[in-house]
């Protein structure tokens, strides 16, 4: 260390405080080429995430309606009340009794009255006969009445009955169709109620993932900008430490060597560069300046222009203007 700061004309504390700098700064410069392709990729990954993701959502099976393939069966009931009839309507009277009986009857008044007239018998026979016939033929009469009330009777139940029955029929047929025509309604607004949920669910899932990239690329910028501003800082803060050591070493500037005569000891005269300038191996006489042998003039013996006096009082050479080499031997 001490020999770096003899040939820069720096003191140690200054390489420190340089070397220091120098290796952050280079961290910083390293950590902002690390932090620019960290954030490269993560672009990469993020614009190859949203292309699968778009592939995604149209590769998507559209929604379907899972109640649109609801029929109406109203149709598979059928009217039954053409098939009932009324057994009682074509009932008829029994007649061929009474006409036997009538026939019967007209046969004994004829042979009653043949009798009568073979026997001579007056006009009261005749009359009493002529009564019987009558009041025999009033039953028949009566007979069939009753018959003929018995059938209305009978035809107005079997009526009743069938009317009651065919209400009943046309009720059943209505109350079917009425089940059916409200279960399509009720499907109908199911199908659309589910059609339109699923769309809703789809659509904001789609508005949430959206966000969520939002939210991310944001968040990612802030990152970036905070990662930025601390590797700027941390150059800016190396840089700084680099201006402070040369500050406190202004020859270090120009890599001028304390080439004072009184800085040094153990002088002695080696040789002679190609133009003349004698060269000497000393050791300084404080080592902060460096430890060990060094090899160089004496700045009392070179031309002016290659001197300046540091504010320390000493003189420092500028090398690059002589044909000889500062060294540590």
């Amino acid at each position: 260390m001490a020999g770096v700061a003899a040939a820069t004309g720096l003191t140690t504390g200054a390489i420190v405080g340089i070397a220091t700098g120098v290796v952050g700064l280079v961290g910083s410069l390293f950590g902002a080429g690390a932090k620019k392709r960290e954030a490269y990729l993560a672009r990469l990954e993020r614009d190859t995430l949203k292309k699968e993701l778009t592939e995604l959502e149209n590769s998507r099976q559209d929604i379907i309606n899972p109640y649109d393939q609801v029929k109406d069966l109203s149709s598979m009931a059928k009217d039954l009340s053409g098939m009932v009839s009324n057994p009682f309507a074509n009932l008829g009277v029994a007649t061929q009794a009474a006409d036997i009986q009538i026939e019967q009857t007209d046969i004994a008044l004829a042979n009653t009255l043949d009798v009568l007239r073979a026997t001579g018998s007056g006009a009261g026979g005749a009359t009493a006969l002529a009564q019987a016939a009558l009041a025999s033929k009033k039953g028949v009469a009566a007979g069939i009445e009753g018959q003929e009330a018995a059938n209305e009777k009978m035809k107005a139940q079997g009526q009743q009955q069938l009317e009651r029955l065919q209400m009943a029929e046309a009720q059943r047929v209505q109350g079917i169709g009425m089940s059916e025509a409200q279960r399509m309604q009720t499907a109908n607004i199911s199908g659309r109620t589910f059609e339109f949920n699923a769309k809703d669910k789809r659509e904001s899932e789609q508005l949430n993932r959206k966000q969520a990239q939002i939210t991310g690329a944001a968040q990612q910028a802030v990152a970036a900008s905070q990662g930025a501003a601390q590797i700027y800082s941390a150059g800016l803060t190396a840089t700084m430490g680099i201006g402070a050591a040369l500050a406190g070493n202004p020859s270090g500037l120009t890599k001028k060597p304390p080439s004072d005569r009184r800085l040094k000891k153990n002088i002695k005269l080696t040789s002679e560069s190609p133009s003349g300038l004698k060269i000497y191996n000393f050791e300084y006489i404080d080592k902060v300046h460096g430890e060990g042998a060094w090899q160089g003039v004496m700045s009392d013996e070179i031309p002016k222009n290659a001197v300046t006096r540091h504010e320390d009082g000493y003189d420092r050479v500028d090398y690059s203007k002589l044909d000889v080499t500062f060294k540590q031997i």
